[in-house]
């Protein structure tokens, strides 16, 4: 297991469709920019797309190594600017089904490799599954992807509550996300701390906010990321400023720096 401090984020959002993957993958190009060792883990499992949106081919996957088949070093895929990617199966029922001594299972696997990465992106499905929260759970930090429509602050509002109810969770990065105007993302995290800061007893952060940017569909329809198809657009400016934002999150000199610390919240998690 890693005896270094590991930056575990996982990056969520109660709504599907607004740019989980995007953001993780972007941000993880973002952090390898400025030499960090990224690790990304599409942990959608079931509907698995950060290959696909990356265009890149996986021989074997997450389900590979549940079976014993293999470890996580034979099915990453190195990605754009050094980053790998532990690729999930896409539309494989069992992996959406495990339970929590599985995830628990699943990323004890990560022992074998802790030592060679600086920061583990955890790309979670939509929603509040079991398996969902226990990756969020988990993780050092909570980067909540939220856009300017209804359903999308509802649903993240929702997230938030649970995390914050059930699991203890305090704090909570947000990221707005195909905003307009700097002065719209301002407003949505606004809108969303008034609720929060009505009903809850939580802290919201501002991470910052991703332009809507053509360029961004663009990368997409390329299968590329847009750090990598278009890096002087507006989409992947932002995307450069979020990940120095990140890269200056202190790391704590306490075991939850270390990789250790999210194996061990699972398997307690499995355990209870």
């Amino acid at each position: 297991m890693a005896r270094h401090p590991v930056q575990v984020i996982a990056v969520t959002g109660g709504k599907g469709g607004v740019g989980k993957s995007n953001v993780s993958v972007n941000l993880a190009i973002g952090l390898a920019e400025l030499g960090r060792r990224v690790v990304v883990l599409d942990a959608d499992l079931g509907l698995a797309n950060i290959d696909i949106l990356l265009g890149l081919s996986a021989n074997k996957t997450i389900e590979n190594v549940l079976q014993g088949e293999c470890d996580l070093r034979d099915i990453m895929v190195k990605g754009p600017g050094g980053i790998r990617v532990v690729p999930a199966s896409s539309g494989t029922q069992k992996l959406t089904q495990l339970n929590s001594r599985e995830h628990a299972g699943l990323i004890q696997a990560f022992s074998d490799i802790g030592d060679d990465m600086d920061v583990l992106i955890i790309d979670t499905a939509a929603g509040i599954s079991e398996g969902v929260m226990s990756f969020v759970h988990a993780a050092q930090e909570v980067l909540m992807v939220v856009t300017d429509e209804p359903t999308s602050i509802t649903d993240a509002y929702a997230q938030i509550k649970l995390l914050n109810r059930d699991y203890g969770l305090f704090r909570f990065r947000i990221v707005a996300n195909m905003v307009r105007t700097p002065q719209e993302g301002t407003a949505l995290f606004n809108k969303l701390t008034k609720v929060t800061d009505r009903f809850l007893e939580v802290a919201l952060q501002y991470a910052g906010a991703i332009p809507q940017d053509d360029a961004l569909k663009r990368a997409v329809q390329r299968q590329k990321a847009v750090l990598e198809a278009y890096p002087r657009s507006k989409a992947a400016i932002a995307f450069r400023a979020l990940a120095k934002k990140v890269d200056s999150w202190p790391l704590p000199s306490t075991p939850r720096g270390h990789l250790e610390f999210f194996v061990d919240r699972l398997v307690q998690e499995a355990g209870a």
